[in-house]
């Protein structure tokens, strides 16, 4: 017996913790939360939902939800879809409707459920989600075409499988009351209207209060999760269970209004979903017990396969007919599809919701969705990389170098990467810039990087690196933290820090930017006057007669130390804090104001 704020405790330690603990051993985080979950709950009775929060365990649960499906629906970008490709848009469009019809079937015929059921539990298998997808798709390292497909439909399906739910959940709502078709589709528009009145008038209130300024920034989160738990209490009083689908628009609108803070609104909301969907997770799996794995018979496995193997591969096959996809590219695309914490949280909610209405197989939902994202994450999360190795959809570049600024110094290093084998890509606001590099043959990307085009138009699974090198001090700040994010603290780097933040308190601060490149920190301006002096990028190999210690009695005097190429290609850069630990084998990339008998000509030497 414990209070509940060691239960809280207990809960969140155990679901972010499941989350690291997966992130460090690059396993699928929803396995760890899944076994963290029953050793809390059925093995040890460290958690006992229905115990600890008693009859508010079902509230908690739906505003949990509630902030789930809002966090979807402002992810749901319809500028981005309309910039995808042919492709991505088919998958969307026809691929996602077709997934809930498949779904829904094998979940009546083959799982046994009832229609209503079905069709809520179907659209909930649309989902799959960007938070299992990603890490999927970087650790199979899948060519270009197939990976950025994968990638928008986990980010896009992740909202309109929660749509598709919500609406079903509806019907079956106004039908156990009515008992009649034609009333229930009469309820159900209804719901649409009204949920669609309170999230679009909240949406775009919100919107138009945030444009003039009306709310300060720092209240602004607050702000919205006020609205959004207001918007979502209103509306179920207005009509029962019609604020699901409230938020969701709710949040699409905000989503879509392209406004200056949105950015910031988006990390905190994605900050918040992790925290609920753990939470909600661990406590679904608490939840299991012997009455509830008893309802995974031979007819549950059947279905996990059905889907994964009929449903799926149905829908996306016949959504892709038509589009310049190889056959080898769809296959690989409809056999990868993992669903995720989102649909297992949504799944518990909805199953005791419909179990409440007087649908009693409303309770196989949430086992059938433990098996089926189990089967999925671990199925398809250690055979992607085999299966795409067998279609040859593995790409085989290396983790590239993404530098924004174009200069003569930039071309210079662009090129001693490239010499490498590191793939490079440059991008700038300024057209006449990047023509001296696309004149050199050097990739380049004309454009704002901070823009919505460059996120949906640059894979930037391709890269591992991102180099911050225009002449802009706080623009490169800018571009690191924006980016830190994504590509890790450790993988952001800038020019031009000549300062650090907490010896001069007139710099930026260093939580702002990214790590200084080159031991010395030299700044943009002194890179490049160096450029026009006749430095050169040199490459030195590494032997068991030639160590660092030679290397470093060699070369020449003020030569600085870029970055360590390791013998299985990854690349490690120099900042004023961090030096790359150097062995034999490895090259060792320098700018040096003379060339040194150390230079030689990689390409082959790096293949070894």
């Amino acid at each position: 017996m414990h209070s509940l704020v060691v239960t809280f405790a207990l809960i969140g330690v155990l679901g972010v913790g499941a989350q690291w603990l997966a992130w460090r051993l690059r396993l699928p985080a929803i396995v760890l939360m899944l076994v963290a979950g029953i050793i809390a709950g059925p093995l040890t009775g460290w958690i006992d939902p229905e115990h600890d929060f008693g009859d508010a365990l079902g509230p908690l649960v739906s505003v949990a939800v509630a902030l789930i499906l809002f966090e979807g629906g402002l992810s749901l970008d319809f500028r981005g879809l309309r910039d995808a490709g042919g492709a991505v848009r088919r998958i969307i469009l026809l691929g996602a409707p077709l997934g809930w019809i498949t779904s829904t079937l094998a979940c009546h015929y083959i799982a046994g459920l009832s229609w209503p059921v079905a069709a809520v539990f179907g659209g909930i298998l649309v989902i799959t989600g960007p938070t299992v997808v990603t890490p999927l798709l970087r650790q199979a390292n899948l060519t270009p075409r197939p990976s950025s497909v994968l990638r928008w439909e986990a980010i896009v399906n992740d909202s309109l499988g929660a749509l598709f739910a919500v609406l079903a959940y509806e019907f079956a709502s106004a039908y156990s009351k009515s008992g009649d078709m034609a009333e229930a589709a009469i309820g159900v528009g209804i719901g649409i209207v009204v949920a669609a009145a309170l999230g679009g008038a909240a949406g775009a209130g919100l919107a138009y209060s945030f444009r003039r300024a009306y709310v300060p920034e720092y209240m602004k989160v607050p702000v919205l999760l006020a609205v959004v738990l207001g918007v979502f209490a209103a509306s179920n009083e207005l009509l029962e269970e019609s604020g699901l689908l409230a938020v969701t628009l709710m949040g699409a609108i905000l989503g879509n209004a392209r406004l200056p803070s949105i950015g910031e609104l988006r990390r905190f909301k994605e900050h918040i979903a992790v925290l609920l969907v753990s939470g909600v997770f661990v406590i679904l799996a608490a939840t299991i017990d012997a009455e509830m794995l008893a309802l995974l018979d031979w007819r549950a496995v059947l279905f996990v396969l059905a889907v994964m193997l009929i449903a799926r591969p149905a829908a996306i096959m016949l959504s892709l007919i038509g589009t310049n996809l190889t056959t080898a590219e769809k296959g690989l695309i409809a056999w990868v599809g993992p669903r995720g914490v989102v649909a297992v949280a949504v799944s518990g909610f909805f199953g005791t919701k419909l179990a409440s209405l007087g649908f009693e197989d409303g309770a196989a939902i949430a086992p059938l969705a433990f098996a089926l994202v189990f089967a999925t994450v671990v199925i398809q999360g250690f055979s992607v990389s085999a299966v795409a190795r067998r279609l040859g959809l593995v790409s085989t570049d290396i983790p590239g170098v993404l530098i924004v600024g174009a200069s003569n110094w930039t071309a210079q290093l662009a090129q001693a990467l490239q010499k490498v084998d590191i793939p490079v890509l440059v991008t700038d606001k300024s057209w006449s810039n990047l023509r001296k590099l696309r004149l050199k043959d050097i990739p380049t990307w004309y454009g704002e990087i901070l823009s919505e085009t460059a996120e949906h138009t640059i894979d930037l699974n391709r890269f591992g690196t991102i180099i911050a090198a225009t002449e802009n001090e706080s623009y490169n700040a800018l571009v690191c933290t924006d980016f830190g994010p994504e590509f890790g603290r450790s993988h952001v780097f800038q020019l031009g820090r000549s300062k650090d933040g907490e010896d001069d308190p007139n710099a930026l601060p260093v939580t702002l930017g990214g790590r200084k490149l080159f031991t010395s920190g030299v700044s943009h301006g002194t890179l490049e006057s160096r450029s026009y002096s006749g430095w050169v990028f040199t490459h030195t190999r590494l032997t068991e007669e030639f160590s660092y210690e030679d290397y470093q009695a060699r070369r020449a005097e003020g030569t600085e130390l870029l970055a360590d190429l390791r013998k299985d290609s990854t690349i490690s850069f120099c900042t004023m804090s961090e030096r790359p630990k150097a062995n034999p084998g490895d090259m060792l990339i320098s700018y040096t104001p003379e060339k040194t008998q150390g230079d030689t000509t990689p390409k082959a030497e790096v293949a070894q």
